[in-house]
C-alpha cells in the first residue's frame, strides 16, 4: 500500500518561507513521478510544482522564481520549498504520485500566509 505523508506547514509571514516534505512508502520511489497540489479554501485544487523520477521539475507560473520541488530518493522523500511566501499562496499542500495508474495522495499540511 502506497502511503505519503506531509509535514512542515505552518504559519508565516508573507515574505516567509517554508519547507514541506514528504515522505513516501509502499512503492520503488526513485521511479515515481511527484507532484505538489495545493487547495485553497473555495478553490480547485491545482498543481503547484512536478518532479520526474530523473529530476527533471515543472511549476505553475504563479510560484515559478518562488518555489523549488527536490528529491531524496534514498530517503523517499521530495520536498518543497517555499521562499517569497504570499497571503494568496495560503491552502492545504498535498503530494501526489501515480503508480500504475492508481494516484495517491497525501492528508496535506496547511500553509497560512500572514500579510
Amino acid at each position: 500500500q502506497v502511503q505519503l505523508v506531509e509535514s512542515g506547514g505552518g504559519l508565516v509571514q508573507a515574505g516567509g518561507s517554508l519547507r514541506l516534505s514528504c515522505a513516501a512508502s509502499g512503492t520503488i520511489f526513485s521511479i515515481n513521478a511527484m507532484d505538489w497540489y495545493r487547495q485553497a479554501p473555495g478553490k480547485q485544487r491545482e498543481l503547484v510544482a512536478t518532479i520526474t523520477s530523473g529530476g527533471n521539475t515543472g511549476y505553475a507560473d504563479s510560484v515559478k522564481g518562488r518555489f523549488t520541488v527536490s528529491r531524496e530518493n534514498a530517503w523517499n522523500a521530495v520536498y518543497l520549498q517555499m521562499n517569497s511566501l504570499k497571503p494568496e499562496d495560503t491552502a492545504v499542500y498535498y503530494c501526489k504520485t501515480d503508480v500504475f495508474r492508481t494516484s495517491y495522495w497525501g492528508q496535506g499540511t496547511q500553509v497560512t500566509v500572514s500579510s
